[in-house]
């Protein structure tokens, strides 16, 4: 499994760290995952979710 929200899709996304002078090097973000249990299709699964999506009621938990 990937790290990304297996409702939204948000995943890893890249770019720079930027120094104060302006030297620029690779660096990545990373969603907020949470494993939770939730129910999918009127079944128990675990899954992986982002907590805007907890917290927007997207998922319902089981």
């Amino acid at each position: 499994m990937s790290r990304k929200c297996e409702i939204c899709g948000k995943g890893t996304v890249s770019g720079h760290h930027v120094s104060h002078s302006d030297k620029r090097s690779k660096r990545t973000w990373k969603p907020n995952l949470h494993k939770i249990r939730a129910i999918v299709d009127g079944k128990v699964k675990r899954i992986k979710v982002c907590t805007a999506c907890i917290r927007a009621g997207r998922v319902r938990k089981a």
